[in-house]
């Protein structure tokens, strides 16, 4: 059965290709536990080609149950993807000037507008920064009662359905496919209408952020376990975040979250460029930008909080080194920070 089913994946992949969905790469990361609950090692498992393969069968499946449910007329939970937002397209429009690529400036942007840049940067040593932008860039999918497509997918009705069943809105859909191809007295009573599984649905999207979170949560306390034999260590990584308080930095080897102070950048003063995604010396133009390639030191490791602070030990991207205005007041110290007595004005926050 091997060679039909590779056969019939090919022609998947085609139709892929020709819906053109987004083509974000997004490695994922695995942590493996041992005996104790402590963790081993971090991996990225190798995507292969059978895993494109189930993948690909799998939204078959999805698009397939929406579809025989509606056919039935009979109502079900979608799992949908709204388009990007209009503030969130401008910001990314005016970070891609930065990089002297342009975004159309046409009222609905599709998946392969963005495929196009990201084609674009392919290789090229802003790849991971585009990447990490467009992703911002993107709404969150969340499970509603009214479909509106999966914009991500490039997917007019999509619903999640596996077997087995693993999530609650599974449950619903297996439900609604008993009711409409009448496969018993368990599928979806016919008093469930579309306005209470929009409430069930409002109700799972909560709970799958939660859940998300809690994951989130559970992973940094593991890994800052994990590391806080390791402080004084030095990593690769990259910039994750940018805010006017510092940098957040994901190690390369386990991908764990840390911080860098804005203060413990050096002499200069840093500000934040929220346009670029970067802090920029004032005098130096030293520059810290999303996406960059860096190298720090493990200095501190909560494993209550699963947090991680870092000392960044390279260089920022050269900038154009200006002379202080005259008259100009409130200038950082040699650690980086105002003189005692000088108020910031603005608020920095992690």
């Amino acid at each position: 059965m091997i060679g039909p089913l590779y056969a019939a994946y090919a022609a998947l992949k085609r139709a892929r290709e020709d819906r053109a969905p987004l083509d974000l790469d997004l490695p994922e990361r695995k942590i493996l536990l041992k005996p104790d609950g402590t963790v081993d090692r971090v991996i990225s498992p190798e995507r292969l080609e059978a895993h494109r393969l189930i993948e690909e069968f799998m939204i078959l499946a999805n698009v397939a149950a929406a579809e025989t449910a509606e056919r039935a007329r009979v109502p079900l939970l979608y799992r949908v993807h709204d388009e990007p937002a209009l503030e969130k397209v401008q910001a990314l429009r005016e970070f891609l000037r930065t990089l002297d690529i342009s975004l159309p400036k046409s009222q609905t942007l599709r998946p392969a507008d963005f495929n196009r840049i990201l084609a674009r940067v392919a290789g090229s040593d802003v790849e991971k920064l585009v990447h990490e932008v467009v992703l911002r860039s993107q709404s969150q999918a969340e499970y509603a009662s009214e479909n509106y497509g999966h914009f991500g997918l490039n997917l007019r009705r999509y619903a999640h359905f596996t077997s087995p069943i693993r999530r609650y809105a599974d449950l619903v859909v297996h439900r609604a496919l008993i009711r409409a191809l009448k496969l018993g007295s368990d599928g979806l009573p016919d008093s469930e209408d579309v306005r209470s599984l929009g409430e069930i649905g409002a109700q799972i999207s909560a709970a799958e952020r939660r859940a998300m979170v809690a994951e989130r949560e559970t992973v940094d306390r593991l890994i800052a376990h994990f590391l806080s034999e390791q402080v004084g260590a030095t990593f690769d990584g990259h910039v994750s975040g940018v805010t006017r308080a510092g940098l957040f930095v994901k190690l390369d080897d386990t991908g764990a979250d840390g911080f860098i102070p804005a203060r413990t950048l050096g002499s200069d003063f840093f500000r934040y460029r929220e346009a670029e995604h970067a802090l920029v010396g004032d005098a130096s133009g030293e520059t810290h930008r999303l996406g960059d390639a860096v190298k720090v030191r493990l200095v501190e490791a909560l494993p209550v909080a699963g947090a991680l602070r870092f000392e960044l030990l390279s260089e920022g991207r050269p900038g154009i080194r200006r002379g202080r205005r005259a008259g100009r007041t409130g200038s950082r110290n040699q650690r980086g920070q105002r003189p005692p007595g000088k108020h910031r004005g603005r608020k920095e926050r992690r």
